[in-house]
């Protein structure tokens, strides 16, 4: 079987991801990061889905990027905007991407995987750098230079199936592959009990997903 590591936050991009690999025929490993974000709870949620759609094994790892700030989720004297803003928006969190698939590809080398698979969409995002295909393009011919396996002709990929899809292109390919958006947590403030505020960039752009998808949006939200 090949085998591929899926980086899963418990938001409904990634768990799509995750169901379009295991549709593959891969065998799934998933790997959640608690990196000091707000809406931790989203780990929970992780967790479940992994077991739910298949997955062989999970991993929750531990960074602290509350340590080095720089963002609305991870420093809490910013605050997690609640309107649209021109350009990168202080929720974009400093090279997290980079340094999430650079752990990935250390667990993905040690499997003998043939690939990670990453939720990034580079339609309707917040125009985070490190979502964009260059980046995916980059960080994939750096992990076949800079690994043993690489070196050793074991190519691997760094798969984003949902780069250039809408959200309710995403929303539309997981419930056909059997995906309960109902588990999943997007809010970048959500509270304890996994409830969405409706009102973050990742709220807006989840429920306007499911409106252009004709699909009720599953989401509790609070208040």
């Amino acid at each position: 079987m090949k085998k591929a590591v899926i980086l899963l936050s418990g938001g409904l991009d990634s768990v799509t991801a995750l169901a379009i690999a295991k549709e593959q025929g891969y065998e799934c490993y998933t790997l959640s990061f608690n990196y000091g974000q707000r809406h931790d709870v989203e780990l929970i949620a992780a967790e479940k889905l992994s077991k739910q759609i298949g997955a062989l094994e999970h991993k929750l790892i531990t960074i602290d990027l509350r340590s080095i700030g720089g963002s609305a989720l991870t420093d809490n004297s910013i605050d997690v905007p609640e309107h649209y803003e021109e350009g990168i928006p202080v929720t974009y969190v400093p090279a997290r991407n980079t340094v999430f698939l650079s752990i990935a590809l250390g667990w993905a080398e040690v499997l003998t995987a043939q690939a990670i698979f990453v939720g990034v969409n580079a339609v309707d995002y917040s125009g985070y750098p490190d979502c964009r295909p260059q980046f995916i393009a980059a960080f994939e011919q750096l992990a076949n230079v800079a690994t043993k396996a690489g070196v050793e002709g074991q190519k691997l990929t760094v798969e984003a199936p949902l780069i250039n899809m809408t959200k309710a292109e995403i929303i539309q390919q997981g419930t056909s592959l059997g995906v309960d958006y109902s588990q999943t947590i997007s809010c970048y403030q959500a509270d304890s009990a996994g409830h969405a505020c409706g009102r973050c960039d990742s709220c807006r752009f989840r429920q306007q997903g499911f409106a252009q998808a004709g699909m009720k949006d599953p989401t509790l939200y609070q208040g």
